[in-house]
């Protein structure tokens, strides 16, 4: 009985667990229907959802069968519907089939900088929720399909960089919301629809790099909210519309490379915003209207290769801003207004009025303007003293009436005196009875010698004049002025201090402001310093250049010497990288603007000056900004002028982790010493940080593993990556910047390459920075140097 009790016993309990598991999975399944019950027609969406984007191939190991709310690049709403989708930069490849008809709520698709190739699906129409459109730089193929009118909710519309073709259809014009419209770098033809007034809301258009026909459409005065207007390099026919002059929040027009005809509309003047002013290589005809005088914003004017005539209307500061200028290659007649290279017009750095019917003297006041030509024209009589030294024969050649300065023209008659030349630089000393330095000066009472150059063309001001004119000052009152502002030079103004010896904010009674370089006690009697100090003095009195600190006079004692410098705001690039405020504020594009900066200051000292200045110390503590974070190259303490019939050889001087490797044991100074300083601190700008672990790194046996970093890797990570545009920049700084750090000096590019190669409209291809390694980096800028820069 017994045996028998238990046996039924062990039945019961394999039949309860039995009974127990599938009431379980009843259970399970119970709740399964209820969830998917509730979910209803979502969880359906869903699985639509997923399953074409898992059809378009564009996500490895992506199933189907559930929701793709967690997927890369994925976004949805609460109700888990997709509303984003976002593949940029990618590398897809693929047709673009996606069942747009699964993506009702649909905000913003972005595919673009992939290998997409084929044509716009015209379903793309039933996506009338999206806002942006972004299919820029792939293989696209075919025309812009009409039902893109039916996005009427899109804000930015991005199909640059395509092959597509045939004609801009004109239901664009029903995206009322549009605010950026790109279609450049296309295969576009026909003209540009009238019905693209209808865009009240557009703020930028580029239609560049087509060949769009026909005249610009008058309706396009509508677009009173554009800020950047850009059609170059179309076949444009017909006169500029006068109602462009509505467009009052332009800053950017740029015609450029057309076949407009008829004159320049006087209506541009209205465009008061306007920074960029670009109608080069056109048909235009008639004289330049006074279009600039209300444009007090503007910075760039390019009206080359036109039929242009009549004179450079100018007067008195209505180009105070412009930096660029360019008019070269018209019919344009009478004198260069004198008023271009003076004060009044401080900002112009480039002038180019070759190949055109000018006549009249050159004025030594255009001397310092660092590019410059004026060849082929009609100018005669005496070439400025001096201007050998800033610029090349070729910027005045085709002139005939021209003489002296350049052996390729007549010396001047030595009875006459040319309405071109200047008397020499006036100067004004106060000093002791005794001599000292060299200096022989007479004088009844003891006192300090402060020097300061004083322009012939300016007046002489009283004490409370402008300080940036120093030159006009007695040195006594500067002197006085200088003392009193920084209380005889008291620690509460010292803003910075090193081993050469202090730095001082002076604010003079005039409100400007100014930087004092006072050097120790100990080093103003020391030889050596005294020697560094003088230098200085004597480098930075003979160059001009807008990313060359300006010197505004110097003061020699025997108790002090100091030396009077612009004020810049931001501190050296060395404090500012290291910073993390700061250097947050220092973009990608004020970074670039610093490496080019400083490139052409370089260039300029290595190329334009006779004889050429070696700086000898470039690192990021000589390189100073100023409030917009404009490089500046300061600190000519250990500056050399380079004796063509000298070896050069010079004691070891330099900041260490910038010094070439040949310095070290050639003892020769040359021009490469200094690129290769740039390359250090071009890479030091991109990283944030200095680049020697890197480079030492590189160099070693065991690179394997720098070498295969990508260069996205070692950039500055604090910024956020930089867009496509500007990272074509970084790719070429980066690539500059390896070629310059050879350790062949030979091998190194010049300066003059380097500020061409950046000069210049020509970018390498846009190239995704995760994909680019430091060894494909080093191999490029090895090829460059070997093959020589485009530019040179």
């Amino acid at each position: 009985m017994a045996t028998s009790s238990l046996s039924i016993s062990s039945l019961q309990i394999v039949a309860w667990t039995i009974w127990i598991f599938l009431c379980g999975k009843c259970l399970d399944n119970a709740h399964h229907h209820l969830v998917v019950a509730a979910s209803g027609s979502i969880s359906a969406l869903q699985l639509k959802q997923a399953k074409a984007l898992h059809e378009t191939e564009w996500w490895f190991n992506s199933t189907s069968n559930s929701s793709a709310c967690h997927w890369e690049g994925i976004t949805c709403n609460a109700g888990g519907s997709v509303t984003s989708i976002d593949r940029s930069d990618q590398g897809l490849g693929g047709q673009l089939k996606l069942n747009f008809s699964f993506f009702p709520n649909l905000v913003s698709l972005n595919l673009g900088y992939n290998s997409l190739y084929g044509p716009i699906p015209s379903e793309i129409g039933m996506l009338k929720n999206l806002i942006d459109l972004d299919l820029h730089l792939n293989v696209l193929v075919g025309p812009i399909p009409s039902t893109i009118g039916l996005l009427t909710n899109l804000e930015s519309l991005s199909l640059d960089g395509n092959q597509i073709n045939g004609s801009i259809p004109p239901e664009i014009g029903m995206l009322k919301n549009l605010t950026r419209l790109g279609l450049f770098s296309n295969m576009l033809v026909g003209p540009i629809p009238s019905t693209i007034g209808r865009l009240t809301n557009l703020e930028y258009l580029s239609l560049s790099d087509n060949q769009i026909n026909g005249s610009i459409p008058p309706e396009i005065g509508k677009l009173k909210n554009m800020t950047d207007l850009v059609l170059y390099s179309n076949m444009l026919v017909g006169p500029i519309p006068s109602t462009i002059g509505r467009l009052t929040n332009l800053k950017y027009l740029n015609l450029g490379d057309n076949q407009i005809n008829g004159s320049i509309p006087s209506e541009i003047g209205k465009l008061k915003n306007l920074i960029g002013l670009y109608i080069r290589s056109n048909v235009l005809v008639g004289p330049i209207p006074f279009i600039w005088d209300n444009l007090t914003y503007l910075k760039y004017l390019d009206l080359s290769v036109n039929y242009l005539t009549g004179s450079i209307p100018y007067h008195e500061g209505n180009l105070y801003q412009v930096e660029y200028l360019n008019l070269s290659h018209n019919f344009i007649r009478g004198e260069i207004p004198v008023a271009l290279g003076s004060v009044l017009v401080s900002r112009l750095w480039s002038l180019d009025l070759s190949y055109n019917n000018l006549t009249g003297h050159i004025s030594p006041s255009l001397i310092h303007i660092k590019e410059i030509d004026l060849s082929h024209n009609f100018l005669k009589g005496r070439i400025p003293d001096g201007f050998n030294q800033h610029h090349k024969s070729h910027t005045v050649i085709g002139n005939r009436g021209l003489c002296g300065q350049f052996e390729i023209f007549p010396p001047c008659p030595k009875s006459k005196k040319s309405p071109g030349s200047h008397h020499k630089t006036k100067i004004e000393i106060v000093v002791p009875i005794t001599t000292f330095i060299g200096f022989l000066v007479i004088g009844s009472i003891l006192f300090f010698r402060c020097v300061f150059k004083e322009k012939q063309f300016e007046l002489r001001e009283s004490k409370n004049g402008n300080l940036f004119s120093i030159w006009n000052y007695d040195g006594h009152i500067a002197y006085e002025d200088i003392i009193e502002a920084t209380e005889d030079f008291d620690i509460r103004y010292c803003i910075g201090t090193g081993g050469y010896g202090s730095v001082f904010k002076a604010e003079l009674p005039s409100g400007n402001v100014v930087a004092l370089k006072k050097l120790h006690q100990r080093e103003a009697e020391n030889p050596v310093f005294h020697r560094s100090f003088m230098n200085e003095v004597r480098v930075l009195t003979e160059i001009r250049h807008r990313n060359i600190v300006k010197l505004h006079g110097f003061c020699v004692h025997k108790r002090c010497k100091f030396l009077i410098y612009e004020y810049m705001e931001r501190g050296s690039l060395f404090c500012v990288l290291r910073n993390v405020d700061e250097a947050m504020q220092l973009d990608w594009s004020k970074r670039i603007n610093i490496i080019k900066g400083t490139a052409h200051a370089l260039s300029y000292m290595h190329h334009d000056c006779i004889p050429s200045i070696v700086h000898r110390d470039i690192s990021s503590n000589n390189i100073l900004l100023n409030s917009e974070f404009r490089a500046f190259i300061s600190d000519f303490g250990t500056a050399k002028l380079l004796d063509p019939d000298s070896s050069n050889q010079t004691l070891v001087a330099g900041t260490y982790g910038y010094i070439a490797p040949e310095f070290a044991y050639t003892m020769t100074v040359t021009e490469k010493c200094d690129v290769y300083s740039f390359g250090v601190v071009a890479l030091e700008v991109l990283m944030g940080r200095h680049p020697g672990e890197l480079l030492s790194s590189l160099s070693s046996s065991s690179s394997s593993s720098s070498q295969n970093m990508m260069l996205n890797e070692i950039l500055d990570q604090r910024l956020p990556p930089p867009n496509y545009l500007i990272g074509r920049d970084v790719l070429l700084v980066a690539t500059i910047a390896f070629a310059c750090l050879h350790t062949q000096p030979k091998s190194r590019p010049t300066m003059k390459c380097v500020s061409q190669e950046f000069l210049s409209c020509k970018k390498p291809n846009v190239i995704p920075l995760t994909t680019v390694s430091l060894l494909q980096l080093r191999k490029q800028a090895t090829y460059m140097a070997g093959s020589g820069f485009a530019y040179c």
